[in-house]
């Protein structure tokens, strides 16, 4: 997963500094703690929320504070009000971001209703097992990533704001290392470029490095998915293991002969890694102890 070798246009890289930075990995700390502490008291899928929010503001206050922090307006906006971590490229007030044209609004807004009418309709008529959480995910993300945080991309752009999509036709992928550099869930791959990639690419090499960003997104993914489960241990760390493999093997000298990372034989590849041990990443336990209470508690089922 080295965005380093991603095609699209780039804001000037961050800097990262070195262990005088400390109080950027303060709040991620508190949050968790704090977390932790709520977990006796809270229903399972309100817990798992609490610990993405925990990761997720921590860690927004983690790039943007290796970002060099900026002014105090453009600052709010990027902590409350924009779900990306790329806060250089949100923070330029130089960046003249390409207006967003009609159709994408429109395209934007028929994704949130999509998703939507998933959740509340489809999902309901599906009944209350596996496939009914399994269909009820897949409009959330639809519903929320592809949807409505386009809206809000489209909408930060309008006014002059560098706020790329989070998504980035990921179904167009030739290749893993396109899959999840650049293409699904931008926010990530920002992340771990700031927190990740870089401190640790120059001291064990760029290959290496990628891997290590598959187990620190591996390690991530058990914590907010199989802990509030209780269950399912160890298999969203396999899934993210066996992303990374996929990389290096077609990164490989034999994946390259093979075409893995181009073309058709990529577009099989990257597809039979990514969605073939899907059932690693959601497993029962997630889906049944989370998911499903969750979409009864919103009126889903």
């Amino acid at each position: 997963m080295d965005p380093s070798l991603s095609t699209s246009r780039r804001a000037k890289a961050p800097p990262v500094t070195g262990g005088g930075d400390w109080p950027a990995w303060v709040p991620l700390l508190v949050l968790l703690a704090g977390s932790a502490l709520a977990r006796p008291r809270l229903p399972a899928w309100v817990w798992m929320w609490t610990l993405a929010s925990a990761l997720f503001w921590g860690f927004k206050w983690l790039t943007w504070w290796r970002a060099g922090r900026g002014d105090r307006q453009r600052s709010l906006a990027y902590l409350g009000l924009w779900p990306g971590m790329d806060a250089a490229r949100f923070m330029d007030r130089a960046a003249r971001p390409p207006q967003p044209t009609a159709a994408e609004w429109r395209w934007a807004v028929t994704k949130t209703a999509a998703g939507a009418a998933l959740v509340w309709i489809v999902a309901r008529a599906a009944g209350s097992g596996l496939t009914a959480g399994w269909i009820g995910m897949i409009g959330l993300v639809l519903m929320l990533h592809f949807g409505f945080f386009h809206l809000v991309s489209v909408a930060w752009r309008r006014a002059g704001v560098d706020a790329r999509p989070l998504m980035h036709a990921p179904l167009a992928a030739t290749s893993l290392l396109s899959f999840w550099s650049d293409r699904w869930n931008r926010a990530f791959t920002d992340l771990a470029r700031v927190a990740v990639l870089r401190p640790l690419r120059r001291l064990l090499g760029a290959g290496s490095a990628t891997l290590v960003v598959f187990l620190f997104s591996g390690v991530l993914h058990e914590l907010v998915i199989s802990v509030p489960a209780r269950g399912g241990f160890g298999l969203p760390f396999a899934y993210f293991v066996l992303q990374g493999l996929g990389v290096l093997a077609e990164r490989s000298r034999l994946g390259r002969r093979l075409g893995l990372g181009r073309g058709p034989a990529g577009w099989l590849f990257t597809a039979a890694v990514v969605a073939g041990p899907l059932f690693w990443l959601f497993h029962p336990p997630f889906v049944r102890r989370v998911v499903l209470p969750m979409m009864d508690a919103l009126g889903a089922l």
